[in-house]
């Protein structure tokens, strides 16, 4: 895990290598144990390293072909180095690093060498022979690559501060994607909140030559989900998935300092540790989180896990003191603004504290395997035929009825649903992630139209492929709230204590597999049932039934006691952005301290953090 910098097509080399230097010097802290610039006259590379494979300097980058006719920057990881290596018995390999594999690879295959790589990675590839430049994404996105243009030049980095620190871009605010954040309390790819800074997509690169730049997609999740799988039995489909997970484990667990696991106690990190630890040879390090408040303590659970499969395990107890303390230096450490994020923060520094640089993580669990109560809502919906019959009317009066009666962000969100001509997936989805409606957002922002919804356009995308209906809603929790929310989240929080995530869930082949996986097998009668049978006696009983709790917070109190002064001055923040009516956002913040019970603490908060982040990056 790095971070990567870099500059194509510039005038000036001698001025490159200075704002590289910024560039690095911006993304110390994914990186601290190694730092290079190379250059020739047409690329600058700059990284900054946090080695886990090949510790070595001989693993220091950027890293050149012996040749010399390949150089590559590359951040992430890529998990069957090992076997790829072995297939490459032809190249002179003068390191143990899986990056030179990478750069093996492609000299090998070309292109064509993704297909056979299996990881999470942002890498950028010159080849000086042929005059390209290479710029590739990992197939779901889990590791971030942001790109901008000055004039004929292209600038790139593994973070918008990157970007920003070069100092060719105008520090304003994309009006667009405001309002993508007044809505879902994020940025969707490939957009950002930057004007003119956009993301890679997952599964794409851009191709930098002779003919300009050009975006090439070589892996598509839409497209990826195996049709075989529908016509398997259920005892294979389950092994398959056993299968898949354990070998996705084994290979995130390879590298050469040491490492842990997170562990809340869910199904999806206590799956990981059990399968961790039936492959360790020696006890598995596993950190959880605890609190005196047990409305918010998922411990016990943790420590069922711990004892099982005997862990040798964390107890990061937060006090609310602590981590209002450390909230301050968790925002400072968000590179894109969100409305997520300071629980990473927390455990990611706690465990990299305890000397630990890598950690597995159950994320993707619930998205795969219909975790989410929105997978249940939405087949409920499709089933109730007599209320989709019923007048559109009808069903608006209905709606209006339990909004004034039971006033509430759920009856708002059910009278907008009622609202609509339909109740199918392609509309319903998009209303559940929804943080602010409509009327709200136009409430807020001085546009009266409001630009295409960026998660209807992609559940639109989902509803025309052939998948079940189970892996549409998949298909869309992982194009949209996966890896613009809870995978950058991850990676700008943990980066920021210089400790790699790695997400066994999220490896391609079994996304691939259970993509293909029909609903008579995958609805969740109990809960993630298709994991859970597929893991067989793994996880204890008391697990597999305990209640979803998520790591969650009493926000609502803090955010009118604590942090309240603190909160309304970020909000006072947001005065800098001309097209927000400030006097709406004051408004709802005065609502919520009413006790409203339509405008809760998840609301008021990405407002909150964006004046934070506005203010600390100097945007307009």
């Amino acid at each position: 895990m790095c971070g990567i910098n870099g500059i194509w097509n510039a005038g000036n080399p001698q001025d490159e290598l200075g704002r590289i230097g910024q560039m690095n010097a911006a993304l110390a802290h994914r990186g601290p144990d190694a730092s290079g610039v190379w250059q020739d006259a047409r690329v600058t590379l700059g990284h900054r390293r946090l080695s886990i494979i090949d510790t070595s300097p001989s693993g220091n980058q950027p890293m050149h072909s012996t040749d010399g006719r390949f150089h590559i920057v590359f951040n992430g990881e890529l998990y069957n180095y090992r076997e790829l290596r072995q297939q490459l018995h032809t190249a002179n390999f003068v390191s143990q690093s899986d990056t030179e594999v990478v750069m093996a690879a492609w000299q090998h295959w070309g292109p064509d060498a993704l297909e056979r790589m299996q990881g999470m990675f942002a890498f950028a590839l010159w080849d000086s022979l042929a005059g390209v430049l290479y710029l590739v994404r990992d197939r779901l996105g889990v590791k971030p690559l942001y790109y901008t243009f000055s004039g004929p030049a292209l600038l790139f980095s593994s973070e918008l501060r990157g970007l920003l620190a070069a100092g060719k871009t105008a520090r304003r605010i994309n009006r667009t994607a405001m309002v993508d954040f007044l809505k879902f309390a994020t940025v969707h790819a490939p957009a950002t909140i930057v004007e003119d800074i956009h993301m890679l997509m997952p599964g794409h690169m851009l191709v930098c030559g002779a003919r300009g730049v050009e975006h090439r997609c070589y892996w598509d999740l839409l497209r990826a989900g195996r049709r075989d799988v529908a016509a398997m039995p259920p005892g294979e489909v389950k092994s398959g998935i056993r299968e898949l997970l354990q070998q996705s484990v084994e290979m995130r667990m390879r590298a050469d300092v040491p490492f842990g696991a997170f562990l809340s106690g869910g199904i999806d990190s206590s799956a990981i540790t059990g399968l961790m630890a039936a492959v360790s040879d020696q006890p598995v390090r596993t950190f959880s989180v605890t609190f005196s408040e047990k409305e918010f303590d998922e411990s016990p659970y943790a420590e069922i896990i711990a004892r099982k499969f005997r862990t040798s395990h964390t107890r990061i107890h937060l006090t609310p003191d602590a981590f209002l303390e450390a909230l301050p230096d968790a925002l400072s450490a968000m590179d894109h603004p969100s409305g997520d994020g300071p629980n990473t923060y927390v455990v990611s520094k706690v465990t990299r504290a305890s000397g630990i640089k890598m950690a597995l993580s159950g994320i993707g669990g619930d998205e795969l395997f219909c975790g989410y109560p929105v997978f249940r809502q939405i087949r409920e919906l499709e089933n109730k035929r007599w209320l989709r019959m019923m007048p559109s009317g009808v069903r608006a009066l209905a709606g209006g009825a339990l909004a004034a009666l039971k006033p509430s962000v759920a009856s708002e969100k059910i009278r907008t649903l009622l609202r609509q001509g339909d109740l199918d997936f392609l509309h319903t989805y998009p209303l559940k992630r929804r943080v602010l409606s409509d009327e709200q957002v136009r409430r807020l922002w001085r546009e009266p139209l409001l630009p295409a919804d960026a998660v209807q356009q992609v559940c639109a995308a989902c509803a025309a492929t052939w998948l079940p209906l189970m892996s549409k809603i998949s298909a869309a929790e992982m194009t949209t709230y996966l890896p613009n929310v809870l995978l950058r989240d991850t990676d700008q929080m943990s980066m920021a204590h210089s400790l790699e995530v790695r997400e066994p869930f999220l490896d391609h082949r079994l996304v691939e597999f259970v993509l293909g996986v029909g609903d008579n097998l995958k609805f969740p009668h109990t809960p993630k049932q298709l994991l859970t049978e597929s893991l067989g006696d793994l996880l204890p009983h008391d697990i597999i039934q305990r209640p979803k709790m998520g790591f969650t917070l009493p926000w609502a109190h803090w955010m009118k006691h604590e942090l309240k002064a603190w909160c309304e001055g970020r909000l006072l923040l947001l005065q800098r952005v001309e097209d927000l009516r400030h006097d709406e956002v004051m408004r709802m913040w005065n609502d919520f301290l009413r006790g409203d019970r339509r405008m809760t603490w998840s609301r008021i908060w990405p407002l909150v953090v964006l004046g934070h982040w506005i203010d600390r990056h100097d945007v307009n």
